[in-house]
């Protein structure tokens, strides 16, 4: 029986990044069982990705643990993010999640948005 399976995972999440969000939820401190990643129609190449605190995750969302973190990412956004890596980059002039995303074909100047 021949099995296939996908050369890339459905989202990373790099220590870095997972790091901050365990932060943020602990900041927080209310009962959310983690961040929810989706994508919404904006900006000058089309889509921006969306972060948003959760409670509760429904039947039909994915969800990527990683070091304690739940990242729950969107059906909506599901086709948007696969193979996506999400980092957070911390210099003295900035600090910001970043997608790292194989997927889009385009985005725009300020890295605000892409196109898939």
């Amino acid at each position: 029986m021949l099995r296939f399976f996908a050369s890339r995972a459905f989202f990373n999440v790099t220590d870095a990044a997972a790091v901050r969000l365990k932060e943020l939820i602990k900041e927080k401190g209310e009962n959310d069982i983690g961040i929810k990643i989706g994508v919404k129609k904006r900006g000058c190449n089309g889509l921006s990705y969306t972060m948003d605190y959760i409670k509760e995750k429904s039947k039909i969302d994915e969800v990527v643990e990683v070091d304690g973190v739940n990242i729950i990412v969107d059906p909506k956004a599901q086709m948007f993010v696969i193979g996506t890596t999400m980092d957070f980059i911390n210099t003295p002039l900035q600090q910001e999640f970043v997608f790292n995303n194989p997927n889009a074909k385009g985005t725009c100047g300020c890295g605000e948005s892409f196109s898939v």
